[in-house]
This record gives C-alpha cells, structure tokens and sequence, in this order.
C-alpha cells in the first residue's frame, strides 16, 4: 500500500512540474520570434506604440488602398514578396514583425500585438481611403480583433482558429491549459462584431491548425458577407503556393464588396 501511495505521489509531483513548466513558458511556446532580414529592400516604415518601436516596410506604396499583414507565430514575412505584388497589384501592403520580431522592439503578448495592429492602423488610415486585413495561422486573431475595433474595407484570414486557447487544449489534454493559457487569442468571441466581407480559407491538410478550429470560427461570423474555401492538397505551411488559393484572394481583394 505505501508503495503504492508513493508511486502516486510522484506521478502527481511529476504532473504538477509538467504543468507549472507550461505555464511559465507558455510564450516561448507560442512566439518564435525571427531574425531581421537584412537582405529585404523595400520602403521601411516605422510606427510608434507607447514607446514600442515596431519595423515593417511598404510594397506598392502610394495606392489608395492598403492592406495591413499580420503573419504567423514563426513566419519570415519577407519571404513572401512575390506573393503580395502578384496578388495585391492595387494595394499599398504593409508588413511589420510584431514586437520582438526582426528589429522591433518589445516582447510579443497577446496585448501587445493588439495594442500594435491598432497604433498601425490609427497611422495609416490617414494616408488611404481604405484599409483591409490579412491575417495568417497566430496573425489571424490580430487581424479579427482589428476587424472587431476599426473598420475594415476586408478581412482576408488564412487557416484561422476559434481561440489559441482552444487549440492549446487539443495539443495539451491531459493539462487545464484553457485557464492557464495567458494570451488566448480568443477570436471566436470577437467574431460577430465583425462587419467586414471575410475571406477564410483552409488546408486539406493542415496539421498545426485543425479544420474544427476553423469551422468553429466560421460559425461566430454572423454579421459579416462570408466567403470559406478549402484548398485540397494543401498543408499549412504551403497553401500560398496553391494557384487556387491565390486566386481566390485576387478576387476577393478585387470584388467590390
């Protein structure tokens, strides 16, 4: 009986490291901060939150429209500039690393970036007639939550999840990472204020975020003209390749909704 009763002791301490483990490091498991990319040349543009210095850069600058990236958790953003000129041919695009990226300043957290899409945001909407989102794998729920706060033209959200923490919880089961997770990401809840025509789209194979996430999301979006595709074949990190997906986007950004 003591043998056993210290056989169970060690299996709860063991439990108990595991979980004190994820909560402590719960950001370095969720951010992957990138280097800078010294070799990328574009227009850089800088914007100021509060003393938080975010880098990005500007393709196409000087259009009357303008779309804002927000990449996913381990996404070299400059890698894909061969996309964004092809697809956003009449669009000003905006990148940035969020902060803690590249060279900008800070440490990523949920507040954070939210608090960054909308400084971004508060600078540019000046400078455009409209401005529209993109939102990838982590940069989805920054993108839905800029849609929930400011009004967007459209918002474009590549393989999206109902809520970090949702997703958190399938890869960690046997741990209550739904209320240890610090920075939820909780688009679901922000979906029905969304006012803005949505694009979503998934990959048939996607293994990092599940089609249920996504559905989950599509769900909550009532108020909002919603457009879903699936991209078959496709995996999560290379649906951008896809020509279908791709022209999917095209005309999305070019319909009049």
């Amino acid at each position: 009986m003591n043998e056993i009763i210290i056989i169970a002791l060690v299996l709860i301490g063991v439990y108990l490291l595991l979980a004190a483990f994820l909560y402590l490091f719960q950001r370095r498991l969720l951010f992957f901060p990138v280097a800078p990319d010294p070799a990328f040349a574009a227009e850089q543009v800088d914007v100021d939150n509060q003393g938080t210095r975010l880098q990005g850069w500007v393709l196409n600058p000087g259009q009357r429209k303008a779309v804002i990236y927000f990449g996913g958790n381990s996404e070299m953003i400059t890698h894909r500039r061969g996309f964004f000129e092809d697809v956003f041919r009449d669009y000003s695009v905006y990148l940035f690393n969020y902060r803690g990226y590249g060279n900008s300043e800070g440490n990523p957290s949920e507040a954070g970036l939210f608090s960054d899409a909308l400084a971004i945001y508060d600078q540019l909407n000046s400078q455009h007639d409209s401005i529209s989102a993109y939102g990838r794998s982590l940069g989805s729920g920054v993108a839905v939550y800029l849609a929930a706060r400011r009004p967007l033209k459209k918002l474009i959200l590549l393989t999206p999840y109902d809520s970090v923490a949702a997703v958190a919880q399938k890869i960690y089961p046997m741990f209550p990472v739904r209320y240890l997770i610090k920075d939820r990401f909780d688009s679901a809840a922000l979906a029905p204020e969304i006012e803005a025509p949505v694009l979503i789209t998934s990959a048939e194979y996607d293994k990092e975020i599940k089609l249920a996430h996504t559905l989950a999301l599509k769900q909550r979006i009532t108020r909002a003209p919603l457009e879903y595709m699936m991209i078959n074949g496709a995996s999560h990190n290379n649906i951008v390749d896809f020509p279908d997906y791709r022209e999917a986007v095209r005309q999305f950004v070019s319909s009049r909704g």
